[in-house]
């Protein structure tokens, strides 16, 4: 199962962690790890990338984590959009997690 945290402070959502496999077919061959990674890879470089914020990002192929971290002091449109792309990842996860009960969890801390 692929375990998808979202983590907060307050009311400000600080990142996220996504974890395992999802178990749907065998690796390289699961549609549902498939989505989550590609959507999570999305978020990340629109975060970095087109926004040229510098959110920490870890890979761990052999624990299959990928993570993302805000920075703590952005400025407001900064922080506006990426509260923004993370409450959207939050919604497909949920949404697949609805999809696929067996292969995917989704938490907020």
């Amino acid at each position: 199962m692929t375990t998808v945290t979202f983590h907060s402070e307050g009311s400000r959502m600080t990142g996220f962690d996504m974890q395992g496999h999802s178990g749907y077919a065998p690796q390289g061959e699961d549609i549902v790890c498939a989505a989550l990674t590609s959507a999570v890879r999305l978020i990340a470089c629109a975060v970095n990338d087109v926004l040229g914020l510098e959110a920490s990002v870890k890979v761990r192929d052999k624990d299959a984590l990928i993570s993302l971290k805000l920075p703590k002091a952005l400025d407001p449109d900064s922080e506006s959009v990426c509260q923004t792309l993370l409450a959207a990842l939050m919604v497909h996860c949920v949404q697949l997690a609805e999809e696929y009960p067996e292969n995917i969890s989704v938490m907020e801390v």
